[in-house]
């Protein structure tokens, strides 16, 4: 297929709408199932490349779970500690494969922003993998290619309608790409970055050194980063987007946003949210929400009388913010991207707080040395690439 006409644009009202080769060639991709739309076709390729330099760069199978043209979580295809597996709410499936372990990490990281997703896969979808989307709530899943078990698994979705797209991984774009903006047809190259050409850069802190495990989360920090809309802040541990910050105006909002949601990952590994006992029948979207609410400010939403009876078996102790912050004095390690430089140290204050020891950003700004001055204060290593990495 040279074309695929789809129903409308990114809203009802913008007709036609289509996808096409212009040069009148093949499409790279085939709809195996569903009537997938503008916008999902738009988290499918952003996603798909995504995945594909996850594997490149790291060698492991790797997904990505794709929200409103910006990825609300990726991984790569680690084992899953007993800890994680309850928390993504897999610990019920066994033993999973790496590309389940891949996706249940990229989906798990941020659950609230990964519902109703689009997902990428770097390999050919298993069924461990199928058995894992079956159950969540998401729009398609983009990938190289499909096992007959997990085609049968995924063509029982949205009563047979969900998507399911192939994409040929053989395919290369052309080099120049353009799109229109009020008519106006602009034109660039393509970011063919290679991100191992990045790292690990130039080491401008004083503690220079740099374990494989943290330099593999650097390179996943930008490649996350690659294709996220701008501004944009990862956070990354073990193998996995832990917080992403996306189209935030000021890098310092966009710094607190992925670190609360860092913050926010490590708290639902917490005895406190590990113990809750949750009503029989409730749906995981449902636990998700209640989770959120129960460790933020708002936590009375959840706790009042009338309402906790059909959420919880048991009423939970509030979870205190001095018990927040002592259980989050355990989150170490974490490694941060930023697709532009760090203007001000507060944003190095703002990633210590959430465990921050690894920094991956461009370097540039007028203020490079107080940053410098701020991460030599905790003891973090920073890289500087020298390359931004803004997406629109």
């Amino acid at each position: 297929m040279s074309e695929i006409e789809l129903k409308y644009g990114c809203n009802p009202n913008q007709k036609p709408s289509r996808i096409y080769m212009e040069d009148g060639s093949e499409l790279p991709v085939k709809v195996l199932n569903g009537r997938p739309g503008y916008i999902n076709f738009l988290d499918a390729f952003n996603g798909w490349q995504l995945v594909k330099e996850l594997k490149e760069a790291t060698g492991l199978p790797a997904a990505t779970s794709f929200k409103h043209v910006s990825p609300a979580g990726a991984a790569v295809g680690r084992p899953l500690s007993d800890t994680l597996a309850k928390i993504y709410w897999v610990d019920d499936l066994g033993s999973l494969s790496p590309l389940a372990c891949a996706y249940a990490r990229a989906r798990g990281a941020d659950r609230m922003s990964s519902f109703g997703d689009f997902i990428a896969l770097s390999d050919v979808c298993d069924a461990d993998t199928a058995k894992l989307i079956k159950r969540e709530v998401s729009d398609g899943v983009i990938a190289p290619g499909y096992t007959d078990e997990a085609m049968e698994l995924l063509m029982q979705k949205k009563k047979g309608a969900y998507n399911i797209l192939q994409i040929d991984e053989n395919y290369k774009p052309d080099p120049i790409e353009k799109k229109q903006v009020y008519g106006i047809t602009f034109e660039q190259g393509r970011n063919e970055l290679d991100v191992n050409t990045l790292l690990p850069g130039n080491i401008v802190t004083d503690n220079k050194e740099i374990p494989d495990e943290a330099l593999m989360d650097m390179k996943i920090s930008q490649i996350v980063l690659k294709y996220t809309q701008s501004n944009s802040v990862c956070y990354v541990k073990d193998g996995q987007a832990i917080g992403i910050g996306a189209g935030q105006q000021s890098r310092i909002h966009c710094t607190r946003l992925a670190g609360s949601k860092a913050d926010n990952w490590y708290l639902r590994q917490s005895p406190k949210v590990m113990g809750l006992q949750f009503a029989d029948g409730l749906g995981r979207a449902d636990r998700d929400n209640a989770i959120d609410v129960y460790i933020g400010e708002e936590y009375e939403d959840v706790l009042a009388e009338g309402t906790w009876q059909r959420i919880f078996k048991v009423k939970p102790e509030v979870f205190t913010r001095e018990e927040k912050k002592e259980w989050l004095k355990g989150m170490k390690d974490v490694t941060v991207g930023s697709d532009a430089f760090f203007p001000f140290s507060d944003n190095i204050e703002r990633a210590h707080k959430s465990g921050v020891k690894y920094i991956a950003q461009p370097g540039g700004s007028v203020r490079d040395d107080a940053v410098i001055e701020c991460c030599n204060k905790y003891g973090m290593v920073m890289s500087f690439t020298g390359l931004r990495l803004f997406h629109h």
